[in-house]
């Protein structure tokens, strides 16, 4: 296996690979490693657009320009936005952590780069998933800063975020453990996605995390079918469901919780616990959408709405609660079915980008956006801080990949999705 060829000094590459580093280390690393990334874009902006080579994957591409035509839309709803100016601009800055994937494919100019970045990118998801075990294992880990990192194993983030990324960090290493470098890279790869789902289904107790584990697997095990035998791919999710709720008690628990906080939800309506005030808050964004169907309330506004339409029949912790924890509720609250429509092309752009790449980089693409899926049907996950960063950060590095093995124009790329 050939090694990655570092490249020569470069700040550029240094600002990418510390971004790509980032998203498994702290809130405030990540911030100023996205400072550090605008800065450095805004210093150079007149160079880059001089220069025609690393402008090629954002004409090719479909992403960026779905990314900034929702940004637009999403800026303009500041003007009918019914809370303060600042407040709504505020939020539309968390919805513009987007601009972290066209940024990144403006910076990485090679294979070689987004090779290397990517390695980044798993070395910190793979600490951040030996942190975990550590903690679990009763051994102190005295840089783990969640405040319940002894009880549900997180390090930096929380039970919610940190299992999905490591599930996440398993589909890449699978599909892209042909890139691993050194002889030992694919064995490396390999142990990472065993302690990374081994983590995830076993010792992690995020849902959402589970659900996106069993989903990457039935992919992963769909992709690996004989192409006669796929036509039974539609059995592969429930096998696998069937074999984790099976195998694993934290599973098992947490699924039949959920199905106890839905069942006292829909009796009672009861909102004390982790379901119940989802449902809560998703009730009140359907609400919302139906008197604003078009152009939503505006940007930075679900708050104030789930206030209006709930009048404290909710949880008081509602009461700062910014997102419906659900992305697409949130898109359509303020943004209408406009919004809905724009996040939903954003989707379709990252889709359309992936037919066009070798297949192991379009399977990795394809895994991260199956996951960010899912995790946006439970939560605000592109909107939230750490998991929305990791998202874009994720999505651009396999792009980058992805554009710069793409055969010489002309030559025909094998089928990439099932």
């Amino acid at each position: 296996m050939p090694k990655i060829a570092v490249p020569a000094f470069s700040f550029r590459l240094v600002v990418v690979c510390l971004m790509a580093a980032s998203v498994g280390l702290p809130m405030a690393i990540i911030s100023l490693s996205k400072a550090l990334l605008l800065l450095f874009v805004a210093s150079i902006t007149f160079w880059l657009f001089r220069s025609r080579g690393p402008l090629v994957p954002l004409r090719a591409s479909a992403t960026p320009l779905a990314i900034a035509i929702a940004l637009a839309m999403l800026a303009l709803s500041v003007s009918w936005s019914e809370v303060p100016l600042a407040q709504a601009w505020g939020a539309w800055a968390k919805h513009a952590k987007l601009l972290l994937v066209p940024l990144l494919l403006l910076l990485i100019r090679s294979e070689r780069e987004a090779r290397l970045a990517l390695l980044c990118f798993v070395a910190a998801q793979t600490a951040l998933l030996l942190g975990s075990w550590l903690l679990w294992a009763g051994v102190p880990v005295p840089w783990a800063t969640s405040n319940r990192a002894l009880v549900e194993y997180a390090v930096f983030s929380s039970r919610l975020d940190q299992p999905i990324m490591s599930g996440v960090t398993a589909a890449i290493c699978w599909h892209l453990r042909q890139f691993a470098p050194g002889r030992w890279g694919r064995r490396a790869a390999v142990a990472v996605v065993v302690l990374a789902l081994g983590n995830v289904l076993f010792v992690m107790n995020g849902r959402t995390g589970h659900l996106v584990a069993i989903a990457l697997i039935s992919l992963a095990l769909m992709w690996e079918l004989p192409r006669p035998y796929r036509v039974f791919a539609g059995a592969i999710p429930l096998l696998v469901l069937l074999a984790v709720w099976l195998g694993s008690p934290t599973v098992r628990e947490r699924m039949e919780a959920a199905v106890q906080e839905l069942d006292s939800y829909t009796k009672i309506g009861s909102t004390d616990s982790s379901s119940g005030e989802r449902l809560n808050y998703w009730r009140r964004s359907v609400e919302s959408i139906l008197q604003h169907p078009v152009a939503g309330a505006g940007v930075g506004s679900w708050n104030a709405e789930y206030q209006r339409l709930d009048q404290g029949r909710g949880p008081v912790t509602a009461q700062n609660v910014r997102n419906p924890h659900q992305e697409f509720l949130l898109w359509g609250v303020e943004a209408g079915v406009i919004g809905l429509a724009l996040l939903c092309g954003i989707l379709l752009a990252v889709w359309r980008d992936t037919r066009r790449m070798p297949v192991a980089a379009a399977r990795a693409a394809q895994s991260v956006l199956a996951a960010l899926v899912i995790a946006c049907l439970f939560n605000s996950s592109l909107f939230d801080a750490t998991i929305g960063d990791f998202f874009c950060v994720a999505l651009a590095l396999v792009l980058a990949l992805g554009w710069h093995t793409r055969p010489p124009s002309g030559t025909a790329i094998p089928e990439a999705s099932a």
